[in-house]
């Protein structure tokens, strides 16, 4: 009887073996999972992880907590299941993480903060301000992507002022956000942050300009302290860190450039810095200004070439005289001007009426079909023919305005006078711009600059204008006759040259036209 007792005891072994060896599969599977891919199940997987956790951060960086917290969600599609598991979200976690601890020891956010995050896609950074403990999180997207991100397709998010103690923008996305403009996402944040709440955002601005109009868009806001972090790829490998605390009783106004409200204004630091590097002023009168034009342009330091526009509410050209769509905005502007990729707002300001038919079907140009003055005022336009040249209507003589006299000039003029309406630029850009504009100009007005330009300093419409390319008429040598001056001007170049000097020495940015 002794051989049949030992057969069972042996089929009973091989049974425990090969049990105790799908436990351990189960629980390397099991491990796999939760420590590796920090998701459920795909549909079809082998694991024990309930269908209502949506995802488990594993794992934490320098600075993160330790213990893994699961955030409840609905079921999850396989493309959200992959999102969740992949290396770049789990990294993208464990970096905003490791930023909002810093916050939280620097007391701008605490366990009990309503917080926001906005323009956030995926909810990257809800994720890592639950996983820390600061729970009461949310994002807000154009499209949602729940549990962490609600969408908010209107022109307005939806929450009442004043409601959270910490709003944060992340991946330089503020700038770049195309669910709204740039302007009304920047005050929309200052009407839902709480009077002394913080809004912390990640940012590319790095040169002092763009740094600056990040600032001037904030006009509710104080600056309370910037730093340079490294990024989390490659995409943004140095990011600035700019922290704001919105204060108290404070109103969303409109300010010129150095926060006063009245006419007057001052040029800040950062922009009198781009004029000291600005190409230098031709102080020898050219021979042949005509040819000058063309080697001056080579020569321009555009300031889009050395500076960021990104943090502006719009971007806006004014042509000042532009004659036809061609002398400028299409043959300069629009082709040579370097944009940044930026879409611009064109106004074309021409008093001459042989030009007005063409502006009709030219899309992206506001014609204003009247002349830039100092004054709303009826003016007299002279259309002036250069000698030695042959009229054609293509190719008519510049334009000059004068106030309306009694009589019209002497014979020395030939060429023809109309009666047309002038208005106060100065006014007109005050009501058309703001500080958070980038504003483009370029001036050609036949002489009328020595007017224009003193007006607007005089109403301070000067800090609007961030560039301006100013042709400044003197009596210079004719490129029909030889050895003659133009007797349309009585400046001289040295009386130009004072000009261009004088608005450089004040912190405006000009360049030499010709």
């Amino acid at each position: 009887m002794e051989p049949t007792a030992g057969k069972p005891n042996f089929l009973r072994n091989i049974l425990v073996k090969v049990l105790l060896f799908g436990v351990l599969i189960i629980v390397v599977r099991f491990a796999y999972i939760v420590t590796i891919t920090g998701e459920s199940c795909k549909l079809g997987d082998f694991c024990f992880s309930p269908e209502n956790l949506s995802f488990v951060i594993a794992g934490t960086g320098a600075g993160v907590s330790t213990s893994n917290k699961v955030v409840g969600s609905t079921s999850a599609g396989t493309s959200q299941s992959d999102l969740y598991r992949s290396k770049d979200w789990i990294k993208a976690v464990h970096f905003y993480s490791d930023v909002f601890h810093d916050l939280v020891s620097d007391g701008y956010i605490s366990a009990i903060s309503k917080t926001l995050c906005v323009e956030t896609p995926r909810g990257e950074d809800v994720l890592a301000l639950k996983e820390i403990g600061i729970l009461d999180s949310m994002g807000v997207y154009k499209k949602a992507s729940k549990p962490l991100v609600i969408s908010s397709k209107e022109n307005r998010l939806p929450f009442d002022e004043n409601t959270f103690d910490f709003i944060f923008s992340g991946g330089d996305r503020l700038d770049k956000t195309a669910q709204r403009p740039l302007d009304l996402t920047v005050s929309e944040i200052q009407r839902t942050l709480k009077p002394e709440g913080f809004f912390v955002a990640h940012v590319s601005a790095k040169d002092a300009y763009s740094f600056n109009s990040f600032l001037d868009l904030f006009n509710s806001c104080k600056l309370i302290k910037s730093r340079d972090i490294e990024g989390y790829d490659s995409s943004m490998s140095l990011i600035r860190e700019i922290v704001l605390q919105k204060k108290v009783g404070s109103e969303i106004v409109i300010r010129d450039s150095d926060g006063n409200s009245g006419n007057s204004c001052s040029v800040p630091g950062y922009k009198r810095d781009l004029v000291r590097n600005a190409e230098a002023l031709i102080m020898e009168e050219p021979l042949k200004p005509w040819i000058t034009l063309k080697r001056n342009i080579m020569n321009i330091k555009y300031l889009t070439a050395t500076a960021d526009i990104s943090f502006k509410s719009r971007y806006v050209y004014v042509d000042v005289g532009a004659r036809s769509y061609g002398s400028s905005i299409g043959s300069w502007f629009k082709k040579q001007y370097p944009k940044q990729n930026r879409t611009f707002d064109v106004y074309a300001i021409e008093a001459d009426r042989a030009f007005y038919e063409e502006y009709r079907v030219k899309k992206g140009v506001t014609l204003l079909p009247y002349a830039a003055w100092v004054r709303n005022e009826t003016l007299r336009f002279e259309i002036n023919h250069d000698p030695g040249k042959e009229v054609k209507e293509k190719a008519r003589g510049m334009g000059r305005i004068q106030p309306v006299k009694p009589s019209v000039s002497s014979g020395s003029f030939n060429g023809e006078v109309n009666e047309i309406e002038g208005f106060d630029f100065a006014e007109w850009l005050k009501s058309t711009v703001t500080e958070k504009d980038f504003v483009v100009m370029k001036m050609d007005v036949e002489g009328t600059e020595f007017d224009l330009l003193p007006r607007l300093f005089e109403t301070g419409a000067i800090c609007l204008v961030d560039e301006i390319f100013l042709e400044c008429h003197y009596n210079r040598w004719q490129r029909c006759c030889p050895g003659q001056r133009s007797s349309k001007y009585e400046k001289t170049y040295g009386q130009c040259l004072d000009l261009f000097t004088s608005l450089r020495d004040r912190g405006v940015l000009v360049h030499q036209w010709w």
